[in-house]
């Protein structure tokens, strides 16, 4: 029988351990990462976010909190960041006539400028789309950045910085992936506006 009292006390141990691993094995990637953003919104560039499932949700929360706000004792401007998976007729037209493969790259090659930055996210490392983005953004001289898990897939090799949380849980990645995404911002805003 499921016994509930003991999947919570389990669910939320596991989802500390998992985020004190990141805490010994990302941390310098998590700083190498703030330096990177910094420097892409100090240069007057933007942040592109994109994922499938999940980690679009948190594509799009991220982006959220980097335009409006985080901190809500920080008073600023704009951070200008867009999630690439909220245009549902983008991406059905994209599905239907380029492939579901590209639907990120096509946006990123119509609106991603040299010095932007792309935040692809994927638990498996081994998302086809999330790839293309990666190597389209590189191409026209954007810095890529991924959040992964699960060792880090093909995605480890393809982007710029990886940051792999080291675990093979879902649940427990897109939770420290979001965490990680909240440490980015709250460091751009400390740093900028505050």
């Amino acid at each position: 029988m499921f016994e509930r009292k003991s999947f919570i006390t389990e669910s939320l141990k596991q989802s500390s351990e998992i985020k004190l691993k990141v805490l010994d094995t990302c941390f310098d990637d998590i700083l190498k990462a703030a330096d990177i953003v910094l420097d892409c919104v100090r240069s007057g560039n933007k942040l592109m976010l994109c994922g499938n499932g999940g980690s679009a949700a948190d594509s799009q929360h991220l982006a959220t909190e980097f335009m409006i706000r985080l901190s809500h004792d920080i008073n600023r401007k704009a951070i200008p960041a867009i999630a690439l998976s909220t245009d549902s007729s983008n991406l059905t037209a994209g599905g239907n006539d380029i492939g579901f493969d590209n639907i990120f790259a096509r946006n990123i090659e119509g609106i991603g400028r040299k010095g932007d930055v792309l935040i692809g996210i994927s638990t498996s490392g081994n998302s086809k789309n999330i790839i293309k983005a990666v190597q389209t953004a590189k191409s026209i001289g954007a810095k890529t950045i991924c959040f992964l898990g699960s060792g880090g897939g093909k995605l480890k090799d393809e982007c710029d910085l990886p940051i792999v949380v080291p675990s093979d849980n879902v649940q427990r990645i897109q939770e420290s992936h979001i965490t990680i995404g909240h440490i980015l911002c709250e460091i751009t805003e400390r740093e900028l506006y505050g």
